[in-house]
Protein backbone atom coordinates (compact mmCIF):
# COMPACT_ATOMS: atom_id res chain seq x y z
CA UNK A 1 0.00 0.00 0.00
CA UNK A 2 1.32 2.80 -0.81
CA UNK A 3 2.23 5.72 1.47
CA UNK A 4 1.16 9.17 1.58
CA UNK A 5 1.43 13.09 3.04
CA UNK A 6 -0.54 15.87 2.53
CA UNK A 7 0.08 19.39 3.75
CA UNK A 8 -1.32 23.02 2.47
CA UNK A 9 -0.94 22.74 -1.44
CA UNK A 10 1.80 19.73 -1.54
CA UNK A 11 0.77 15.66 -1.68
CA UNK A 12 4.32 13.09 -1.09
CA UNK A 13 3.52 9.51 -2.05
CA UNK A 14 6.23 7.15 -0.66
CA UNK A 15 6.28 4.10 -3.57
CA UNK A 16 7.41 2.89 -7.03
CA UNK A 17 6.68 6.11 -9.38
CA UNK A 18 4.84 3.73 -11.91
CA UNK A 19 2.84 2.71 -9.58
CA UNK A 20 1.59 5.45 -7.80
CA UNK A 21 1.12 7.42 -11.22
CA UNK A 22 -1.27 4.86 -12.32
CA UNK A 23 -3.54 6.16 -9.17
CA UNK A 24 -3.38 10.09 -10.62
CA UNK A 25 -6.29 11.06 -13.20
CA UNK A 26 -5.96 12.23 -16.82
CA UNK A 27 -4.53 15.43 -17.96
CA UNK A 28 -4.16 16.63 -13.98
CA UNK A 29 -0.49 18.49 -14.01
CA UNK A 30 1.12 21.50 -15.91
CA UNK A 31 4.39 21.03 -15.34
CA UNK A 32 6.72 17.55 -15.28
CA UNK A 33 10.34 18.59 -13.60
CA UNK A 34 12.50 15.80 -12.56
CA UNK A 35 15.88 14.09 -12.49
CA UNK A 36 15.56 10.07 -12.57
CA UNK A 37 18.49 8.05 -11.75
CA UNK A 38 20.88 8.37 -14.71
CA UNK A 39 22.02 5.05 -16.10
CA UNK A 40 24.42 2.40 -13.82
CA UNK A 41 24.68 5.70 -11.22
CA UNK A 42 23.52 5.83 -7.79
CA UNK A 43 23.73 1.98 -7.50
CA UNK A 44 24.46 2.08 -3.68
CA UNK A 45 20.94 4.60 -3.92
CA UNK A 46 18.53 3.38 -6.40
CA UNK A 47 20.47 0.17 -7.50
CA UNK A 48 21.63 1.60 -10.78
CA UNK A 49 19.90 0.61 -14.48
CA UNK A 50 22.23 -0.34 -16.99
CA UNK A 51 22.76 1.68 -20.45
CA UNK A 52 21.27 -1.03 -22.69
CA UNK A 53 18.18 -1.50 -20.18
CA UNK A 54 17.51 2.52 -19.43
CA UNK A 55 14.80 3.26 -22.00
CA UNK A 56 13.07 -0.38 -21.25
CA UNK A 57 12.92 0.65 -18.34
CA UNK A 58 12.12 4.50 -18.47
CA UNK A 59 9.24 4.07 -21.15
CA UNK A 60 5.93 2.65 -19.39
CA UNK A 61 6.85 5.94 -16.75
CA UNK A 62 7.06 8.55 -19.61
CA UNK A 63 3.80 6.31 -20.83
CA UNK A 64 2.08 7.09 -17.47
CA UNK A 65 3.29 11.19 -17.68
CA UNK A 66 2.13 11.49 -21.00
CA UNK A 67 -1.18 10.41 -19.38
CA UNK A 68 -1.42 12.48 -16.39
CA UNK A 69 0.44 15.54 -18.32
CA UNK A 70 -2.67 18.33 -19.69
CA UNK A 71 -2.36 18.98 -22.99
CA UNK A 72 -0.94 22.47 -22.40
CA UNK A 73 1.53 21.41 -19.84
CA UNK A 74 5.30 20.42 -20.44
CA UNK A 75 7.68 17.96 -18.98
CA UNK A 76 11.12 18.95 -18.56
CA UNK A 77 13.89 16.22 -17.88
CA UNK A 78 17.31 16.55 -16.37
CA UNK A 79 19.87 13.95 -17.56
CA UNK A 80 22.95 13.30 -18.99
CA UNK A 81 24.85 10.46 -20.54
CA UNK A 82 28.06 8.49 -18.89
CA UNK A 83 31.19 7.80 -20.44
CA UNK A 84 31.00 3.57 -21.35
CA UNK A 85 34.21 2.39 -22.77
CA UNK A 86 35.95 5.71 -23.51
CA UNK A 87 32.69 6.76 -25.56
CA UNK A 88 29.68 8.76 -24.27
CA UNK A 89 26.72 6.14 -24.26
CA UNK A 90 23.74 6.44 -26.26
CA UNK A 91 21.17 5.47 -24.12
CA UNK A 92 19.42 9.70 -24.12
CA UNK A 93 19.26 9.96 -27.88
CA UNK A 94 17.90 6.43 -27.57
CA UNK A 95 15.14 8.02 -25.32
CA UNK A 96 14.47 10.85 -26.87
CA UNK A 97 13.47 8.75 -30.05
CA UNK A 98 11.61 6.60 -28.51
CA UNK A 99 9.44 9.07 -26.18
CA UNK A 100 8.61 10.47 -30.05
CA UNK A 101 7.83 6.96 -31.04
CA UNK A 102 5.63 6.52 -27.87
CA UNK A 103 3.55 10.47 -28.66
CA UNK A 104 5.95 13.26 -26.72
CA UNK A 105 7.16 16.01 -28.80
CA UNK A 106 10.87 17.09 -28.38
CA UNK A 107 10.22 21.02 -28.20
CA UNK A 108 13.20 22.02 -26.71
CA UNK A 109 16.74 21.30 -25.08
CA UNK A 110 18.47 23.21 -22.09
CA UNK A 111 21.65 23.60 -20.94
CA UNK A 112 22.17 23.63 -17.42
CA UNK A 113 25.88 25.17 -16.86
CA UNK A 114 27.54 24.19 -13.70
CA UNK A 115 29.69 26.79 -13.06
CA UNK A 116 31.36 25.46 -10.14
CA UNK A 117 31.43 21.99 -11.06
CA UNK A 118 34.20 19.68 -9.67
CA UNK A 119 37.78 19.74 -11.11
CA UNK A 120 39.13 16.15 -12.48
CA UNK A 121 41.32 14.49 -14.82
CA UNK A 122 40.89 11.94 -17.94
CA UNK A 123 43.02 10.89 -20.50
CA UNK A 124 40.79 12.10 -23.34
CA UNK A 125 38.63 14.22 -22.27
CA UNK A 126 37.85 17.63 -19.86
CA UNK A 127 35.80 17.74 -16.91
CA UNK A 128 32.02 17.80 -17.23
CA UNK A 129 30.66 21.61 -16.63
CA UNK A 130 27.15 21.09 -18.23
CA UNK A 131 23.72 18.69 -17.95
CA UNK A 132 20.93 18.15 -20.44
CA UNK A 133 16.92 19.34 -19.49
CA UNK A 134 15.02 18.07 -22.64
CA UNK A 135 11.32 19.57 -22.84
CA UNK A 136 8.53 17.13 -24.09
CA UNK A 137 5.43 18.48 -24.55
CA UNK A 138 1.83 16.60 -26.02
CA UNK A 139 0.94 19.40 -28.33
CA UNK A 140 2.83 22.24 -30.28
CA UNK A 141 0.52 25.01 -28.79
CA UNK A 142 1.80 24.44 -24.69
CA UNK A 143 1.41 27.15 -21.92
CA UNK A 144 4.90 29.01 -21.39
CA UNK A 145 5.39 32.54 -19.58
CA UNK A 146 8.21 33.74 -21.18
CA UNK A 147 8.13 37.25 -19.28
CA UNK A 148 8.66 35.60 -15.79
CA UNK A 149 12.08 34.63 -16.76
CA UNK A 150 13.37 37.83 -18.58
CA UNK A 151 16.98 39.19 -17.45
CA UNK A 152 18.64 42.61 -17.34
CA UNK A 153 19.62 43.64 -20.54
CA UNK A 154 23.05 44.90 -19.38
CA UNK A 155 25.84 47.50 -20.00
CA UNK A 156 25.99 45.81 -24.02
CA UNK A 157 22.84 47.75 -24.83
CA UNK A 158 24.41 51.30 -23.81
CA UNK A 159 27.24 51.21 -26.16
CA UNK A 160 25.44 48.77 -29.48
CA UNK A 161 22.45 51.18 -29.07
CA UNK A 162 24.40 54.58 -28.78
CA UNK A 163 24.03 55.49 -32.71
CA UNK A 164 21.85 53.80 -35.47
CA UNK A 165 22.21 52.98 -38.52
CA UNK A 166 18.94 53.56 -40.62
CA UNK A 167 19.06 49.72 -41.42
CA UNK A 168 19.10 49.08 -37.66
CA UNK A 169 15.94 50.79 -37.28
CA UNK A 170 14.01 48.10 -39.99
CA UNK A 171 13.55 44.78 -39.97
CA UNK A 172 16.62 43.40 -41.62
CA UNK A 173 16.67 40.12 -43.75
CA UNK A 174 18.82 37.43 -42.49
CA UNK A 175 21.92 37.41 -44.55
CA UNK A 176 21.93 33.47 -43.92
CA UNK A 177 19.14 31.98 -44.51
CA UNK A 178 17.58 31.55 -41.56
CA UNK A 179 14.61 33.92 -42.29
CA UNK A 180 14.69 35.82 -38.92
CA UNK A 181 15.61 39.01 -39.32
CA UNK A 182 15.90 41.77 -36.40
CA UNK A 183 14.80 45.11 -35.81
CA UNK A 184 17.70 46.32 -33.03
CA UNK A 185 15.94 49.52 -32.03
CA UNK A 186 13.48 47.76 -30.98
CA UNK A 187 15.81 47.26 -27.96
CA UNK A 188 16.10 51.15 -27.04
CA UNK A 189 14.56 51.98 -23.54
CA UNK A 190 14.56 48.09 -22.61
CA UNK A 191 15.92 47.32 -19.48
CA UNK A 192 15.08 43.23 -20.11
CA UNK A 193 15.64 40.67 -22.31
CA UNK A 194 14.51 37.38 -22.64
CA UNK A 195 17.15 34.35 -21.76
CA UNK A 196 19.19 32.42 -24.15
CA UNK A 197 18.51 28.72 -23.65
CA UNK A 198 21.76 27.76 -21.29
CA UNK A 199 21.13 28.60 -17.44
CA UNK A 200 24.66 29.03 -15.78
CA UNK A 201 24.08 27.63 -11.92
CA UNK A 202 26.27 26.60 -9.13
CA UNK A 203 25.56 22.93 -7.67
CA UNK A 204 24.70 22.76 -4.37
CA UNK A 205 22.76 20.68 -1.97
CA UNK A 206 19.87 21.45 -0.22
CA UNK A 207 20.04 18.20 1.54
CA UNK A 208 23.20 16.59 3.04
CA UNK A 209 21.52 12.69 2.71
CA UNK A 210 20.98 13.09 -1.34
CA UNK A 211 23.76 12.55 -3.64
CA UNK A 212 22.70 14.02 -6.69
CA UNK A 213 20.35 17.12 -5.08
CA UNK A 214 20.06 19.80 -7.86
CA UNK A 215 19.78 23.80 -7.05
CA UNK A 216 16.71 25.04 -5.89
CA UNK A 217 16.90 27.70 -8.57
CA UNK A 218 16.91 25.28 -11.44
CA UNK A 219 13.46 24.12 -11.23
CA UNK A 220 12.44 27.55 -10.16
CA UNK A 221 13.23 28.63 -13.40
CA UNK A 222 11.50 26.32 -15.08
CA UNK A 223 8.11 26.38 -12.77
CA UNK A 224 8.06 30.44 -13.58
CA UNK A 225 8.72 29.58 -17.18
CA UNK A 226 5.64 26.79 -17.71
CA UNK A 227 3.13 27.19 -14.73
CA UNK A 228 1.48 30.53 -13.32
CA UNK A 229 0.20 30.13 -9.51
CA UNK A 230 -1.88 27.42 -8.42
CA UNK A 231 -0.93 24.69 -11.43
CA UNK A 232 0.29 21.59 -10.22
CA UNK A 233 3.98 20.68 -10.47
CA UNK A 234 4.39 17.16 -10.30
CA UNK A 235 8.41 15.47 -9.79
CA UNK A 236 8.10 11.34 -9.75
CA UNK A 237 11.78 10.90 -8.81
CA UNK A 238 11.24 13.36 -5.54
CA UNK A 239 14.76 12.39 -4.44
CA UNK A 240 15.07 15.84 -1.30
CA UNK A 241 12.14 17.45 -2.38
CA UNK A 242 13.83 20.25 -4.06
CA UNK A 243 11.36 20.77 -6.93
CA UNK A 244 7.89 20.37 -4.15
CA UNK A 245 10.02 23.01 -2.12
CA UNK A 246 10.95 25.63 -5.59
CA UNK A 247 6.76 24.97 -6.37
CA UNK A 248 5.69 25.32 -2.78
CA UNK A 249 7.62 29.20 -2.37
CA UNK A 250 6.18 29.59 -5.72
CA UNK A 251 2.92 29.38 -4.43
CA UNK A 252 2.08 26.38 -7.13
CA UNK A 253 0.45 23.31 -5.98
CA UNK A 254 2.98 20.26 -5.99
CA UNK A 255 3.35 16.30 -6.15
CA UNK A 256 6.43 14.63 -5.45
CA UNK A 257 6.84 10.60 -5.34
CA UNK A 258 9.56 8.76 -3.58
CA UNK A 259 10.80 5.40 -3.77
CA UNK A 260 12.93 5.29 -1.15
CA UNK A 261 11.29 5.76 2.72
CA UNK A 262 14.47 7.72 3.94
CA UNK A 263 13.98 10.94 1.60
CA UNK A 264 10.24 10.39 1.45
CA UNK A 265 10.46 10.74 5.52
CA UNK A 266 12.68 13.70 4.96
CA UNK A 267 10.74 15.65 2.60
CA UNK A 268 8.00 15.33 4.88
CA UNK A 269 9.67 16.10 7.63
CA UNK A 270 10.56 19.27 6.16
CA UNK A 271 7.06 20.41 5.21
CA UNK A 272 5.50 19.57 8.66
CA UNK A 273 8.04 22.35 9.95
CA UNK A 274 7.49 24.59 7.11
CA UNK A 275 3.97 24.28 5.44
CA UNK A 276 4.53 27.49 3.52
CA UNK A 277 1.68 28.46 1.51
CA UNK A 278 -1.94 27.10 2.38
CA UNK A 279 -4.39 26.42 0.09
CA UNK A 280 -8.23 24.54 0.91
CA UNK A 281 -8.06 20.61 0.50
CA UNK A 282 -11.00 21.49 -2.23
CA UNK A 283 -8.54 23.33 -4.12
CA UNK A 284 -6.08 20.80 -4.03
CA UNK A 285 -8.75 17.79 -5.14
CA UNK A 286 -9.99 19.81 -7.93
CA UNK A 287 -6.76 19.99 -9.25
CA UNK A 288 -5.44 16.30 -8.74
Amino acid sequence: MTNSFQISNVKLYQGDCLEVLKELPDNCVDLIFTSPPYADQRKNTYGGIHPDKYVEWFLPITEQMLRVLKPTGSFVLNIKEKVVNGERSTYVLELILSMRKQGWLWTEEFIWHKKNCYPGKWPNRFRDAWERLLQFNKQKSFAMYQESVMVPTGDWAKSRLRKLSETDKIRDNSHVGSGFGKNISNWLNRDKAYPTNVLHLATECSNKNHPAAFPQALPEWFIKLFTQENDVVLDPFMGSGTTNIAANRLNRQSIGIEILPEYFEEVKKYFSNNPGNIFSTEQYDEAV
